[in-house]
C-alpha cells in the first residue's frame, strides 16, 4: 500500500501549501468544508485511501473490521468458562463476555465512532465522485459504497435487534446518513433508522458496488467482496435463495481457492510474506508501519519460539471447544501453548502480530451455499454434501455421508471452520439459539447506543435494558 501513503502525503502537502497564503484566516474545525480539499482526481483517490485507512484501526484494539467487530461478536456470543475464558484486565471486554455491558463501554463507543468516521469519508467520496478520473469513477464510487454498505450492515447486527425479532420496520437500528456531514450541529443530528431501512440501504450499496467493482483490485474491495458481503447479509436475514446466489457467484467466479493445508489461511506476515492467501476475498491490511490487528491483541500471546508473535493473551481456548473436533481434524489441532508446560491455550489463527485481518474468505461462501441449498432442498452450484466435504477434506477430517448431513451438522461445520473469526453471536441469533442461559433475542446480546452519542444527539433513543 506504498502508493496509498504517497497519495495521502501528497494531498496533505498540497493542503499545507494552500493554507500558507492565508494562515490567519482560520475557520472553526467544525465548519470546514471537505469539498475545499477535493478538487482534483488525485484528491478523490487519496480520500478513498483514507476510507480504507479508517478500518485499519487507530490502536491495538483494531476497531471495526480490523478486529473490533469480530472479537465483539465472539465475546458476546460466548460465556465465561464455557468454550473460552477471558483472563484480561480490560473492564470493557469483561463486560461483553459477562453480559454486563454499560452505556459507557469503550468498545461500544469506539466501534460506533470509528465506523461513522469512515462512513462520513465514504459519503464525501460519493458526493464528489464527479471530480474523479472518468476512467476510474465507477470503481472508486463502488469501493466507497462497499465500505459504507458493509459498515451499516455490521453496525446494525451489533446495535439493533436481529432481523425478524419483532417488526423490522419499526425496530430502531442506527442513524442512516447518506451525505457528508460538513458542519456538526443540532441540525446534522439524525434519529435511528429502522432495521429494515438500514438493511435496504446496505443491500443497495453492496449491489451497486458489486456491479461497479472489478474482479481483481489489488488488496482493495473487489466484485467478490461485495457479493460475499451480500451473501452474509442475506443469510442473516434468512433469505436463503439470495444468500446462495451471492455465495455461488463468488465461488463460480474462480478468483479464489481453498489453500492447503488449513494453517496456510492464517498469519499472513509470518507465513505468506504479508500477502493475502488465495482464499481471502477481503482482508484489512496490516503492516509493521500501519494498522493494528485487534484479533492478535486479544486472542494471542507472545511465543518465544516464534519471532513476530505478540498479543495480550486475554482470550484463552478451553477444552469444551476443542472436544467438538474429530480426532484427525487439523482444525482441532490448530491451537498453541506459550510453553509445553503452560495450562493456557490459544487459537493459532492470530499469532501473527502484523498479520492481515481476514473479513471474508472462500470457506464461508461454501458454508453459506451449503446451508442455503440444504434449507431450500436444492443443489444449485453443487450439493450441500460436496460443499461441506470440501472443507472437511481440506482439514483432513473424515468426510460426512449423506445420512450424516443434517442442518445441525452444517451449522456445526460452520462453527468449527470459522471459529473465533467473528461469526459466533450472529449465528446464534439467526439460528435462535442461546448464549449460556440467555435466549438469542435477549437485550443483553445487543450493544447499547453509546451514552456520549445520546448526550450530544437528542434524537437518539437507547436500546431496551440499558
Amino acid at each position: 500500500m506504498r502508493k496509498s501513503y504517497f497519495l495521502i502525503s501528497v494531498t496533505i502537502a498540497i493542503l499545507g501549501m494552500m493554507s500558507c497564503d492565508k494562515n490567519l484566516d482560520v475557520i472553526p474545525t467544525q465548519s470546514i468544508e471537505q469539498d475545499a480539499s477535493l478538487q482534483t482526481p488525485r484528491d478523490i483517490e487519496a480520500y478513498l485511501i483514507g476510507c480504507y485507512d479508517g478500518i485499519q484501526g487507530t490502536n491495538a484494539n483494531g476497531n471495526t473490521f480490523a478486529g473490533g467487530f469480530q472479537y465483539t461478536s465472539e465475546l458476546l456470543g460466548h460465556t465465561q468458562l464455557g468454550e473460552v475464558r477471558f483472563a484480561g484486565t480490560f473492564a470493557n471486554l469483561l463486560e461483553l463476555i459477562t453480559k454486563t455491558t454499560t452505556t459507557i463501554n469503550s468498545t461500544a463507543e469506539d466501534q460506533w465512532v470509528r465506523a461513522y468516521t469512515v462512513i462520513n469519508r465514504c459519503n464525501t467520496v460519493i458526493a464528489n465522485i464527479d471530480k474523479a478520473d472518468p476512467a476510474k469513477k465507477t470503481r472508486i464510487e463502488a469501493e466507497a459504497l462497499f465500505l459504507r454498505g458493509a459498515l451499516y450492515f455490521e453496525l446494525t447486527r451489533l446495535y439493533a435487534k436481529q432481523w425478524g425479532d419483532g417488526d423490522n420496520n419499526t425496530n430502531p437500528a442506527i442513524p442512516l446518513i447518506l451525505s457528508p456531514t460538513k458542519v456538526v450541529s443540532d441540525e446534522s443530528s439524525q434519529p435511528r433508522a429502522s432495521v429494515a431501512a438500514v438493511y435496504t440501504q446496505a443491500i443497495a450499496d453492496l449491489t451497486k458496488a458489486g456491479a461497479g467493482l472489478p474482479a481483481s483490485n489489488s488488496v482493495y474491495a473487489t466484485r467478490g467482496a461485495a457479493y460475499g458481503m451480500l451473501a452474509r447479509l442475506h443469510l442473516q436475514q434468512g433469505d436463503y435463495a439470495k444468500a446462495r446466489a451471492a455465495a455461488d457467484s463468488v465461488i463460480s467466479g474462480n478468483r479464489y481457492r481453498l489453500v492447503t493445508p488449513f494453517s496456510a489461511a492464517f498469519n499472513t506476515k509470518l507465513y505468506n510474506g504479508g500477502a493475502n492467501p488465495a482464499e481471502y476475498i477481503f482482508a484489512v491490511q496490516t503492516s509493521d508501519q500501519d494498522g493494528f490487528n485487534g484479533m492478535n491483541t486479544f486472542f494471542s500471546t507472545t511465543l518465544s519460539a516464534i519471532p513476530g508473535t505478540a498479543g495480550r493473551g486475554d482470550i484463552r481456548i478451553l477444552a469444551a471447544h476443542k472436544t467438538q473436533y474429530d480426532a484427525n481434524d487439523d482444525r482441532g489441532k490448530f491451537f498453541i501453548k506459550p510453553t509445553a508446560t503452560s495450562s493456557n491455550e490459544f487459537t493459532n489463527k492470530f499469532i501473527d502480530r502484523f498479520g492481515n485481518v481476514v473479513v471474508l474468505r472462500l470457506a464461508e461462501m461454501y458454508l453459506i451455499r451449503a446451508e442455503s441449498n440444504f434449507r431450500l432442498n436444492e443443489s444449485r452450484g453443487d450439493t450441500p454434501l460436496n460443499d461441506i466435504n470440501r472443507l472437511r477434506t481440506r482439514a483432513n477430517a473424515t468426510p460426512l455421508t449423506s445420512s450424516q448431513l443434517t442442518l445441525d451438522a452444517i451449522l456445526k461445520e460452520r462453527r468449527l471452520e470459522l471459529a473465533f473469526e467473528g461469526h459466533r453471536l450472529h449465528d446464534i441469533k439467526r439460528a435462535k439459539g442461546t448464549v449460556g442461559t440467555l435466549p438469542w433475542n435477549d437485550n443483553k446480546l445487543v450493544l447499547p447506543v453509546p451514552q456520549r452519542e445520546i448526550d450530544v444527539n437528542k434524537k437518539l433513543t437507547q436500546n431496551p435494558g440499558y
